[in-house]
């Protein structure tokens, strides 16, 4: 395909004839159960995928996952003379809804807005990337490689994706992550870590009226450990820690033989990401009642996004490009995580959210913009087109 004014026409047409194919595909994902535990459903979405790309002459390969859904990997072969480094357009199929949520609330649409678990985050996404990628393959190859990411375990931190992702993105030219575009149609250009740790604690039981005293409380224990960390929290330099989810004892009469809890850390800047770590361990390894133990883990990390030059200039060249698609963009920072934090921390310019537009997600209210899907699908395209033609 020409890099030129005649080639953006071309595939900006094609995208927006394909819009009831886009609709129909976008139904087929939100209708499949696929929450990040369930690797079935995970799994079947990106069979659909993997059929849809495949019937348009797309290679595609599955990277399996024992424990969570596979990655599904596609590829657009670029021009001799567009290098061999592969833009990425990634997104992950796994929702946190439980099982049987799309027969509880199937796909519909209601006044220009598309309705269903996982609709805007971020199946629409997904949808997005593979027209996108099947859009340059029927109109001649990509100016340059293009890999289409599919990835299972985003919503529970990607403890098994985030391998293949860090592989995917290292040395790529740039990774568009197609999270859902913000409800005032901006992108994402700085994103929060985040690292979700749980901690468990052992402590010893005994009766609480006649043997009181023979006890150790691990609840007791957990109760000074949670006031420790949260005192941790630096909202100036961007750094909570909450304490979300808490479990432990026996019995009302029991002295707490064990204690449980689950942590969740926010961070900005990567180069705090190592001292949060430490802080939370050593309160960890700390006994404020004699006698506990603790045991700590990572359940699953989150990367900041954090906006490189590189990036920057990615930025503006994708809000031309959205102007010239009839979209208004800005970027937007976000508290939430992403796995576009783990491409920017290998040195990838990396640009978030340029998925179709949609708010109130992870809620029975999830709705995306009908009316976004045809141009952000366009600005993306124009984008990578102008990418090579810059240089």
């Amino acid at each position: 395909m020409a890099t030129s004014t005649t080639a953006e026409t071309e595939i900006a047409k094609w995208l927006a004839d394909h819009e009831p194919d886009m609709i129909a595909l976008l139904e087929a994902l939100v209708n499949t159960d696929s929450g990040s535990y369930y690797k079935p459903g995970v799994d079947q979405t990106g069979r659909l995928i993997r059929e849809f790309l495949e019937a348009r002459g797309i290679a595609c390969d599955t990277i399996p996952i024992e424990t969570h859904g596979d990655a599904v990997r596609a590829m657009v072969s670029g021009a001799s003379n567009g290098g061999n480094r592969p833009i990425v357009l990634m997104g992950h199929r796994d929702t946190v809804f439980p099982r049987g949520e799309p027969d509880r609330r199937p796909f519909t649409i209601r006044d220009g807005r598309a309705y269903g678990p996982g609709v805007a985050d971020m199946k629409a996404g997904l949808v997005m990337n593979a027209f996108v990628l099947a859009a340059f393959a029927e109109l001649g190859g990509a100016p340059a490689p293009l890999v289409g990411l599919f990835t299972g375990d985003e919503e529970i931190g990607s403890p098994s994706s985030a391998p293949v992702i860090a592989r995917e993105t290292t040395n790529a030219r740039a990774v568009f992550n197609s999270e859902p575009g913000r409800i005032s149609g901006n992108v994402v250009t700085g994103r929060k870590g985040g690292i979700f740790f749980r901690c468990s604690i052992k402590g010893k039981a005994a009766h609480s009226g006649a043997n009181f005293a023979d006890g150790v409380s691990a609840i007791g224990e957990l109760a000074n450990k949670i006031n420790a960390w949260h005192d941790i929290t630096d909202i100036d330099r961007g750094i909570t820690v909450n304490v979300g989810l808490v479990s432990g004892g026996q019995s009302v009469n029991t002295v707490a033989p064990e204690a449980n809890c689950d942590i969740d850390t926010r961070f900005i800047r990567l180069a705090d990401r190592d001292w949060l770590v430490a802080a939370i361990t050593e309160i960890a390894d700390r006994s404020y009642v004699a006698g506990t133990t603790a045991t700590m883990e990572i359940m699953g990390e989150f990367k900041p996004l954090e906006q490189s030059p590189a990036s920057a200039d990615m930025f503006e060249l994708y809000t031309q490009a959205g102007r010239d698609s009839g979209l208004s963009i800005d970027g937007e920072f976000s508290g939430g995580c992403a796995d576009s934090g783990i491409a920017a921390s290998v040195g990838t310019p990396t640009i978030c959210g340029v998925g179709p537009v949609g708010a109130h997600v992870h809620s029975p209210d999830e709705y995306m913009e009908l009316a976004s899907f045809v141009p952000r699908a366009q600005t993306l395209a124009r984008t990578i087109l102008r990418m090579h033609e810059q240089g």
